[in-house]
């Protein structure tokens, strides 16, 4: 059992992180690692909707889970005011409107090459007249958009939709996260999965910019008592996910 060592909130924090009473958490839908089923009442379970639920507890108010099908849709919401916390990859893109704290767990990002490929490693698919299908506006595909500089990125709206794209078009290497990959190649006869990473989704709470600097100095404080209790370890084993792991002190 996760011993917490976090001070109560304070009123500040409470009001900055839950201004109607009601913690409106943002969950990404698509990510399979941290949403891995629906409860009784439809709504997500998973790590991601339990440390959302655990704030809402530490606050001591109710929950409301707002279910995104994609972290861009959520995202483009942040300054809606429809949400209080979301739960996405923390990148630079979306860090304009969304301040995040340190991941609270982390997911490798590489690439599957087809049956026949010479490349060996990450750096051997950012070459001239290579092709890489990504899902658009994916954390990993965030980090593509600003590292790739020789390969052309082929971005499509989905998971489902990468892979058809990258068999379709027959493309160079396919992008993802590793867990995803993996079930992935099953189906691709001699595809091989590259050993190393190009990247490491940083998995995060943030909360729209603009609001008292309380509630974001909590949620800070909050994830790193998360990581350090063991709380985010006990989430991972509990949901039996693999492919995510605790991210670091911050």
């Amino acid at each position: 059992m996760a011993v917490s060592s976090l001070p109560d909130p304070s009123p500040a924090a409470i009001a900055a992180l839950a201004p109607t009473g009601t913690l409106r958490a943002a969950i990404n839908l698509s990510n399979f690692l941290l949403v891995t089923g629906r409860g009784a009442d439809g709504n997500p379970e998973g790590v991601s909707p339990d440390m959302a639920r655990e704030l809402a507890r530490r606050l001591g108010v109710g929950i409301e889970l707002l279910r995104y099908k994609t972290p861009g849709d959520l995202a483009d919401d942040a300054t809606s005011g429809a949400w209080d916390i979301g739960n996405i990859g923390a990148e630079p893109a979306r860090a304009e409107s969304i301040a995040f704290t340190a991941a609270y767990c982390e997911i490798e990002a590489t690439y599957i090459v087809p049956a026949g490929s010479s490349v060996r490693t990450v750096a051997d698919v950012d070459q001239p007249g290579m092709r890489i299908v990504s899902a658009a506006r994916s954390a990993y595909d965030l980090w593509l958009v600003r590292n790739i500089t020789h390969a052309e990125l082929v971005q499509v709206k989905g998971l489902d939709e990468s892979f058809d794209a990258f068999v379709e078009q027959k493309c160079d290497a396919l992008a993802g996260l590793r867990p995803r990959l993996i079930t992935d190649i099953e189906r691709l006869p001699g595809a091989r999965l590259l050993e190393d990473k190009f990247t490491a989704v940083q998995q995060a709470m943030g909360t729209p910019r603009g609001r008292d600097e309380a509630g974001f100095a909590y949620l800070t404080a909050f994830v790193e008592d998360a990581k350090a209790s063991g709380f985010v370890a006990e989430l991972i084993a509990e949901h039996g996910v693999k492919g995510l792991s605790v991210a670091p002190p911050a």
